[in-house]
């Protein structure tokens, strides 16, 4: 009995293992190579799956997900002959399972040293300002040869990016220090712009306030103006309808004799000579107004004033060169001494 046992239990462990390789259960967005005597047969897709056993071998399992491979740095060389590590980093999708399991041995390692030989290439026609800043043209470049190479691999490249661009040392402070003076010059292009643009302004200003002092007191003077001219109407006008005569003028001569004495520098003044015809008929006309009723007026008492004598003037009158005709001759002017206050 006991042979018999060992058969019987032989065969069911048999039977289990050769049902274990019977189903085969695949996980979503994922695919599987199956191999019949070491040839292949066919792909198991996500789900259950029924293979022969022991004849039907699952040769690798493939993950068809977007995948993120980062390479490390790579040495390259740009066009002005300055080595820069550039860490770069693919985005890639399995597409094809077969062709990825039989067209290439191992696709990672081919994609980075594709990678690494095209970017040593678009590097090395660029200098090192263009790749610093053209990123954009780098990836494009590399994802368009790498799709190219791929694609009979059965993996589609979706981006490549550049991680990072590493110059050497003494060229990363070279770069610092332009930046620093690049930043510099253009603090002192704006704060001169800044002050000239103030200075501007301020002219302007100036300008604006000078033009309006102006116009100010030209409006001033041309109000001023027209008040004196105005006054002069009225007065001449009240002059004119008042018909005044050599007596007013006289009044008014006599009113403007204190405005004359006024001050203690004025030690001598000049009266004209019109000022006596007008003081002969202002004293007719108080001859009139006496108030003693026969029409004289009471006699003044005559205080001496010692008056220099002025001698006539003598002598032919002068003759105008120019015209011809003879000048009119000019009359010595009188001093009168000023009259005592009491």
């Amino acid at each position: 009995m006991e042979p018999v046992l060992i058969v019987l239990i032989v065969l069911v462990v048999v039977a289990f293992i050769a049902l274990i390789k019977t189903i085969q259960v695949i996980p979503q967005a994922s695919a599987a190579i199956v191999e019949r005597f070491g040839r292949y047969t066919r792909t198991l897709n996500a789900g259950l799956n029924i293979v022969v056993p022991f004849i039907d071998r699952v040769r690798n399992r493939i993950d068809l997900r977007e995948q993120v491979v980062p390479f490390p740095p790579q040495p390259v060389i740009t066009q002005d002959n300055l080595v820069v590590n550039i860490d770069t980093v693919i985005y890639y999708q399995v597409t094809d399972a077969r062709a990825a399991t039989y067209e290439v041995a191992s696709y990672i390692q081919a994609i980075e040293q594709l990678t690494v030989t095209t970017l040593r290439n678009i590097i090395g026609s660029m200098d090192l300002e263009s790749t610093l800043t053209s990123r954009e043209v780098i990836n494009a470049g590399l994802r368009g040869v790498l799709d190219e190479a791929t694609g009979k691999w059965g993996i589609r490249v979706n981006r490549v990016e550049l991680k990072a661009i590493e110059p050497p040392t003494s060229i990363q402070d070279s770069m610092e220090k332009q930046m620093r003076a690049d930043r510099d010059k253009r603090a002192a292009i704006l704060t001169a712009e800044g002050a000239r643009q103030a200075a501007i302004l301020r002219a302007e200003g100036d300008k604006q306030a000078e033009v309006l002092k102006a116009e100010g007191e030209a409006q001033a003077a041309v109000l001023r103006a027209d008040g004196e001219a105005a006054a002069i109407r009225t007065v001449f006008e009240a002059i004119h309808d008042g018909d005044a005569d050599q007596k007013l003028l006289a009044y008014q001569y006599l009113q403007t004799l204190p405005e004359l004495a006024k001050g203690d520098a004025n030690k001598l003044w000049i009266i004209p000579s019109e000022v006596g015809d007008a003081l002969k008929g202002l004293g007719g006309a108080f001859t009139g107004l006496a108030p003693n009723g026969n029409g004289a007026a009471p006699a003044a008492t005559a205080v001496p004033v010692d008056r220099p004598s002025v001698p006539p003037a003598a002598g032919p009158r002068p003759v105008d060169t120019e015209k011809g005709a003879a000048r009119p001759r000019v009359e010595p002017s009188r001093e009168y001494p000023k009259l005592d206050p009491e």
